[in-house]
């Protein structure tokens, strides 16, 4: 274990600790490496500080205290954030995790959710009444770090991004004030928050709109044997560009995992793995989705009528916690036949049997908001690729960050040249593409509410120079 100091006297933080309603640990506490680890396996970070909040006041005590101690400050909300933005060294550790509340009102048909809530946590809830606001599809993801970066999933294409469902945000802003934001409260700051990442604050509660979905949905994989990629990945194209809103369909490339509906003789080989939503009456859905599942030879097909909350989670099992992980992105405008080639070349070479490469579909209702219109501005896209390159052993870690930033740099030529944020890696270097056109607005939003940087363990938006 690294050596964990602090330069705060050790009686301010008796005196802190003493105000807070949650827990305060330091690193010789029994507690404290559980509460430092997080998703990504690489991450092995050592804060002085860990603050496992159970309330706003207690936000607002660990903001100031890190600002005036001049700590380093880190937010966790699910901790799943791949950069590992969640966790400093020799800093302030704020957990959200405990604050996981999820109240929803089904006549306005809207939710309050706190930052430490999971996906499964809002989905759970608001399935109890038939709704849905669009989240991700990783149900064990935080739904404060995905909101903040943007959001998108099985439900874009028809509702938007996570953030063009969002109504209102409770912040605690640098100065330790909180603050609403909303169209109508603070709307700048409200801009910013919608894909601006954890720069301006730490969201205390989020307000989404929802929309009826459910409870059952049409949805599932159909799975291709690798031969068959170049034309399952030409033929997936060519339906989505005429596809309805309803309909989103995502192509995945790796190594079959063991899914029960697959034969065992192809555990381990490579696949194409189809998955088709359709967010819509299941009726209507099989007839919008038939060109999908009768498409050539498969060796599977799992698609049907599934519980919504449930088939979020479907892809759980293959991204638990504590492997290593390094991710690589790419946003495209189309998928031409030298973008498909490339992938499935680079797919065939996989460094490691959990690794993965996907395309999701999105563009729909998203695409038809203006990129200015909130922080995050790839609107253009039609779909979203990402390297999950996984693994367990740390003497691969060269392997596969290598192979990861090879093909990256093979795909560029066919990309738009933007990045969603949530998915960069590295915590510095890709700000400006995953911010865009929208980066200068940001950089000026930045300087006026967090001026010194505080918030500055994420992809980071450096203050805007005093003019």
């Amino acid at each position: 274990m690294s050596v964990t100091t602090t330069p705060v006297d050790g009686g301010a933080i008796d005196g802190f600790s003493e105000g807070l309603r949650g827990e305060l640990l330091r690193p010789a506490d029994p507690n404290y490496d559980e509460a430092r680890s997080i998703w990504n396996g690489m991450i092995d970070r050592y804060p002085a500080l860990i603050v496992r909040s159970r309330g706003v006041s207690d936000v607002i005590d660990a903001v100031n205290f890190a600002r005036d101690h001049d700590l380093p400050l880190a937010v966790r909300g699910g901790g799943h954030n791949i950069a590992g933005n969640a966790v400093c060294d020799d800093g302030l550790m704020l957990d959200l995790s405990a604050m996981r509340s999820v109240q929803v009102d089904p006549e306005e048909r809207t939710a309050r959710v706190e930052p430490g809530a999971t996906l499964a946590d809002v989905d759970h809830e608001t399935q109890a009444f038939g709704l849905a606001t669009p989240l991700g599809i990783n149900s064990t993801t935080g739904i404060a770090g995905l909101t903040l970066g943007g959001g998108f999933g099985w439900l874009t294409r028809k509702y938007g991004m996570t953030v063009d469902n969002l109504r209102s945000v409770d912040i605690v802003t640098a100065d330790g004030e909180l603050r609403r934001a909303s169209e109508a409260e603070n709307p700048d700051l409200f801009w910013g928050v919608r894909g601006g990442g954890g720069n301006f604050g730490v969201v205390t509660a989020f307000e989404f709109a929802l929309h009826e979905v459910g409870p059952e949905v049409l949805a599932g994989p159909v799975v291709y044997s690798d031969a068959d990629a170049p034309a399952v990945l030409r033929h997936v194209r060519d339906f989505n560009e005429d596809a309805p809103d309803e309909s989103a369909v995502w192509v995945v490339l790796r190594n079959a995992p063991p899914l029960p509906f697959l034969p065992a003789a192809v555990h381990g080989t490579g696949v194409v793995i189809v998955v088709a939503f359709y967010a819509g009456d299941v009726a209507d859905g099989e007839a919008v989705l038939a060109p999908i599942r009768e498409f050539g030879d498969p060796i599977a097909d799992a698609v049907g009528p599934h519980r919504y909350a449930a088939f979020q989670q479907s892809f759980d099992p293959l991204l638990t916690e504590g492997a290593r992980n390094y991710w690589k992105s790419h946003n495209f405008g189309d998928l031409s036949d030298e973008a498909i080639d490339t992938a499935i070349e680079y797919a065939r070479t996989l460094p490691s049997p959990l690794s993965e490469i996907f395309f999701g579909q999105v563009g729909g209702a998203m695409a038809r908001v203006p990129s200015d219109a909130t922080a995050y501005p790839h609107r253009d896209a039609e779909y979203a690729m990402n390297v999950h390159t996984r693994w367990e052993d740390p003497a691969m870690d060269d392997e596969c960050v290598g192979w990861a930033r090879e093909f990256f740099d093979a795909m560029a030529p066919y990309a738009t040249g933007g990045v969603y944020v949530n998915f960069v890696s590295e915590r510095e270097g890709e700000e400006t593409i995953a911010y865009g056109d929208n980066y200068g607005r940001l950089a000026d939003l930045k300087a006026r509410y967090d001026p010194e940087n505080l918030f500055r363990m994420n992809q980071n938006v450096t203050p805007a120079p005093a003019r």
